[in-house]
């Protein structure tokens, strides 16, 4: 297992870290007025990223802290599968309550259903802060790591938060409010653990739940956004290099 760092050091870097998160956060809100024939590739990479750190470094460090068997199953498997699960269930209540409102037809969309859902977006990002932090008080190079799948996906959740915002007739101030605010969540996450241990079951559990949610989102909104417009060969190649980027990364710190 990797050390843990001192939280007097740990907790400050996973703030200083987590603002890589917000500038990315505000540069895909950015993107997101200035649309660019190039999103695919970024989205494709960014996606890799994600796929790589759940894979190659994530779950395994969370399943050397949690080890413990629930039933037969490590507890950090069994919270990976849950945090999938509730990714999906969230996204799938969230396109009900559209399809409820009418998302679907032009002109008959409730500027308040897409507050709610940037500010589950914002909420998101908050845990993803938390997500930094805790991985910190596991080591420094296993903060990075998570760190840069946040920042990775961090992108398209600043692009989505204006989109979504804006499409359901909200105002340009509003979309940027919440732009903003979903840019500043991740460093509150990070700071919020700057002078809390939490108890290394606790954090390989997390870590786990943390883990099924980023795969959900890779597999289920990234990827398929980057391959829906553009399913270019170029995409593909941008997705296996954020993971091989990845694979390199933990080799090198494992070596």
């Amino acid at each position: 297992m990797r050390e843990r760092g001192l939280i007097g050091y740990q907790g400050p870097m996973a703030v200083f870290v987590a603002l890589g998160a917000f500038l990315m956060t505000l540069a895909g809100g950015w993107t997101a007025q200035r649309v660019t024939d190039r999103r695919h590739l970024v989205l494709g990479l960014a996606g890799g990223l994600m796929l790589g750190v759940v894979g190659l470094d994530l779950l395994p460090e969370a399943l050397n802290v949690a080890s413990t068997d629930v039933f037969g199953v490590p507890a950090a498997l069994l919270l990976f599968v849950a945090g999938f699960l509730l990714a999906h269930l969230v996204e799938r209540l969230l396109a009900a309550r559209q399809a409820a409102h009418g998302a679907g037809e032009h002109g008959h969309r409730s500027p308040e259903v897409g507050l709610t859902a940037a500010a589950a977006m914002v909420g998101h990002s908050a845990m993803d802060g938390v997500a930094i932090g805790a991985a910190f008080q596991i080591g420094g190079g296993m903060g990075v790591a998570v760190a840069l799948a946040v920042i990775a996906h961090d992108f398209a959740d600043g692009f989505n938060t204006y989109t979504i915002t804006s499409l359901y007739g909200n105002a340009r101030r509003r979309a940027l409010t919440m732009l903003v605010a979903d840019a500043l969540a991740p460093v509150a996450g990070a700071a919020s653990t700057a002078f809390v241990t939490v108890p290394e079951l606790l954090l390989g559990c997390y870590l786990g739940l943390f883990g099924g949610v980023l795969l959900y989102l890779a597999a289920a909104e990234i990827l398929p956004e980057a391959h829906h417009a553009h399913p270019a060969r170029s995409t593909l190649l941008c997705t296996v290099a954020g993971a091989a980027f990845i694979w390199l990364v933990v080799g090198i710190a494992e070596g």
